[in-house]
Parts: C-alpha cells; structure tokens; sequence
C-alpha cells in the first residue's frame, strides 16, 4: 500500500499542471502554488511579447491525452497556447487544486522530524506556513526576469530614453518613430525586433555577442521537424555513456555524418544568406545543438534584406543621450533598449545550504534524470528537463517523478546508482559534450527520444517505440505514441 500523500506544486505553467494531473490521479492531496492571477506560466498573456509563437510544431507542443485544436496554425500563437492550457487544467479539474496570487516565500526542512518540507507562503496581505510530505518545484526554467543594467543608463531614462526586459514589451505602439536597440538575438530578441520593424521603428539594432546557427520552420521547403527530430538524427550526436558498440559505430560512419551535417550548413547559408549578413556560425552545428539553438523568426531575414533590420555584433558597453555606445567601441541610435536576455534559473526560496548541494561550482546542476538530487530529499523538479517539445517533457518526467516519490519505479535508484549517474553526466556535459552544459545542464535536446526511452523503462513500461520502425527512426515524437507508453506502466494508487 503507498500511502498518500501531501504534494506541493510550485508554478501553475506548463510544468506545473502536468505535476498536478500526475500526482492527483495518483491520489495524493495535491496544494499548487501560482504567483501570478492567472495560469501559463510564460503563455499567461500579461508576460507574452506580441506576435510570441511557439518554436514548435502544435504536434510536438501538447500533452498526450489532448491534441491542439485542429484549427490552430502548424506553430500556435500565445494566446492560443494559453487557452489550450486553460482548456487543458479544465479538462482535468486542475483548477481546484490551485491558489492563485500566492508566493512562495522560503521553504525549510519540517521541525516535527518527519519527512518533509515547511512552505512559507503569502498571498495579499496574509502570510501563514505550511508543511507538506513532498515538494515539486514545477516553475521550469523561464521564472525571474535577468534584469541587468549597464553605466549611463539613469541618465539615459531621465533624459527620456527608456530600457524594458522583452517580457515588458507588450504595447508595439511604444516603438513607432523611435530608434530601438533589442539586445539579444534569441528566439525572443528576434521576435522583438520583427514586430519593432513593421510597427514603424525609426531604425531596429539587433546586437548580439556572437554568430549561432538558426533553423527556420522549413528548410528546403521541408518542415524541420521531418528533419531534426528523429532518432536517426539524434544518434548523429555525442550522447552520454555510449556503450562500445556505439562508439565503433559512431567512429566507422563519422565522415558520413560530418557530410551530413557540412550539407545541412550550406543549405542554411544558402537559404538564409548567412553570409551576406556576416552572420556564418565558427562552431559547427553538431556541436551546437541543444535547447539554445533559436528557430528563425518568420520575417527576420526579409526584414534585414528590406535594411529594416541592422545585425551588429557586440553587447551594450553604455549609455549616452539618444545613443548606446557598444563593446565595439560603435555608437547605435537608440530611444529605447529592450533587453532580450533571457531568464535566471534557481530556487531562491530553496535554503542556501541545499542549494550548495544541489548546484555546482560553474552552475551546473546536480541532478539524476534531470528531475531529483539524492542530497535534497523529498521534492523534485519538474520542467528542468527543457527541450524541444517541452509539453511532452514536462509530462513525462511528471510521471516518473510521482513514481519516484512513491518508490513505484521498476528501477527504482539506490543513492549510490544516482551520485554515480550524475558524476558521470557532469563529466560528459564538461568534457564531450560543452553544448549540453546550456541551462545549467538542464536540457535534454538534442537526445529527446533517449531521455523518454530512460524515462519509460524506469518506469516499467513494456513498450516505448512505435511498432513501425521506419516512422520510429524517422519521425518525430508522437504525443499519442507516449500516452499509449505510459498506460503500459504498472498501475498503482495511493490511498
């Protein structure tokens, strides 16, 4: 008999409602925990930037007992995605197990001795503390704004300038007839700086450290995720503990994927006109790849061409009266500066000594299937397994995670398998595979398809691929294909 238990969930996004629907069909008392007024997380529409879309195709970005609308477009808009959500948490009765407008303030290891943390929370003027048998921390990686400020910046606002975060852009009438500089050149600073030049931005600078590949929707008239996501591409790369048969193979078809990857190269140059922008890549693409690897705004490259768009390489040195003075030593036009980098990841409310445990020197973090660490017992992460079907992620490792707190999993780990496991995946990330130490390491792209296989096998699944192995090797991953995968895992419930 597992008995239930008292579950706490941090974050009401994406990560979130798929903790709260894994453990409450479990039959553990869930508690959610949502600081804003409303459900989203980065879709809630108070935080979206116009025009934001998904990076990902509408089959890949979905949960797998609810498909996207069918008349939604291939990459749905934020609004769109958030009423998904919405619809999602009603189909699940999610809503009930939710306070909205409520702060985790701290949270402490329980005093009665049991096992356990004690949340601090605060909604409104009401503070009050809570103990709970386990804690999810399911906020993912987009939760506290990166705020930075750069000399001169004072006297710039006072002098009428004005320096947002891009998640404070939601107004594009704040641009017409002003020069903006959008710092950044992620998926989110690109975006920006698309909707600043067709909402008659005097002049758009798009300033960016350094060149990094970028994947449109199609490439060659072919809709990436026929290219890209697929077991078949996914073995091209450095995954983690390969065994030696892998690694006679992956050293025998070498110069066939180092050809594989030259082509995809040229095909991107070709197609986006890297070259004319001076915006070619110096690492190749393979080594690259992982959840920072931005899709390319629709429009962007058309609006460079039309000279609506500037690129400059650099970053912002500072501030002047209608200026911004770059690294480079260039000085840029400027009225308003939206900052596009990025969010901060961490626990603040985590007490410090188990972050020390939970957080490496050069910040990577210390975690067994990206989901737990043996040294912070009794809570889990759900949603730091970023990647490129995020939705999909987040459910998966709900499910393991809810298993794992039950001591459900067929393979459930010992202490000494997870500290063996995480040692050996920080060495990889270090010192083969650089790319996967993004996010703090917390990003499973481009390995999707052998974090589920880990996933479901852990879990005891009897299947996790597709009977038919041409769409299994060549196809991307099938939201319906996982749902069927996990109703193949033992079942169990708390009570």
């Amino acid at each position: 008999m597992v008995d239930r238990k008292k579950v706490a969930i941090i974050g009401g996004g994406v990560s979130g409602l798929a903790a709260a629907k894994a453990f409450d069909e479990k039959g553990h008392r869930v508690c959610g925990f949502e600081r804003s007024h409303d459900f989203g997380g980065v879709w809630e529409l108070s935080r979206s930037y116009p025009d934001v879309q998904t990076q990902s195709p509408k089959d890949l970005y979905r949960f797998t007992d609810m498909a996207m609308p069918g008349d939604y477009p291939e990459w749905p808009k934020g609004p769109q995605v958030h009423a998904y959500l919405h619809a999602y948490a009603d189909k699940h009765r999610l809503k009930r197990l939710f306070r909205l407008n409520t702060d985790v303030l701290s949270m402490d290891r329980r005093a009665d001795g049991r096992a356990g943390w004690t949340l601090r929370l605060r909604s409104g003027s009401n503070e009050w503390t809570e103990d709970f048998d386990f804690v999810v921390v399911g906020t993912g990686q987009f939760s506290e704004k990166n705020i930075i400020s750069h000399p001169g910046q004072e006297a710039f606002c006072a002098a009428g300038g004005q320096v947002m975060h891009s998640s404070e852009y939601t107004d594009p009438g704040r641009v017409k007839g002003k020069h903006v500089v959008v710092l950044g050149a992620s998926k989110s600073g690109t975006d920006i700086a698309v909707n600043a030049a067709r909402n008659g931005a005097a002049s758009v600078h798009l300033v960016y450290r350094e060149n990094v590949w970028r994947v449109p929707y199609f490439i060659g008239g072919i809709n990436f995720k026929k290219l890209l996501y697929m077991r078949a591409q996914e073995m091209q790369f450095n995954g983690w503990q390969r065994a030696p048969l892998a690694r006679v193979i992956a050293a025998v078809t070498k110069p066939l994927v180092w050809a594989n990857f030259r082509g995809l190269e040229t095909l991107l140059k070709l197609q986006l006109g890297l070259k004319k922008h001076n915006m070619v890549p110096k690492v190749p693409i393979e080594k690259e790849a992982s959840c920072s690897l931005p899709i390319v705004t629709p429009g962007l490259f058309e609006e460079m061409n039309a000279g609506r768009i500037t690129p400059v390489i650099g970053s912002i040195d500072h501030y002047g009266k209608g200026t911004v003075t770059l690294t480079t030593g260039v000085e840029i036009p400027c009225d308003l500066s939206i900052l596009a980098v990025g969010w901060k990841l961490g626990i603040p409310y985590l007490p410090q000594a188990y972050r020390d445990k939970l957080i490496e020197h050069d910040g990577q973090y210390r975690t067994y299937r990206l989901a737990v660490n043996p040294d912070v017992p009794d809570m889990g992460f759900v949603g730091f397994n970023s990647s490129f079907c995020t939705v999909l992620s987040a459910e998966m490792i709900a499910n393991w995670l809810v298993r794992y707190m039950d001591g459900q999993l067929a393979r459930q780990p010992s202490r000494a398998a997870m500290e063996e496991n995480i040692e050996a995946m920080l060495h990889w990330r270090r010192h083969e595979r650089p790319a996967a130490q993004v996010y703090g390491g917390l990003c499973s792209a481009p390995f999707h398809f052998r974090h589920f296989d880990e996933l479901l096998q852990d879990m005891g699944a009897t299947r996790w691929k597709r009977a038919n192995p041409l769409a299994e090797t060549f196809g991307p991953p099938d939201a319906d294909a996982y749902g069927q995968f996990l109703a193949t895992t033992p079942a169990y419930r708390a009570g």
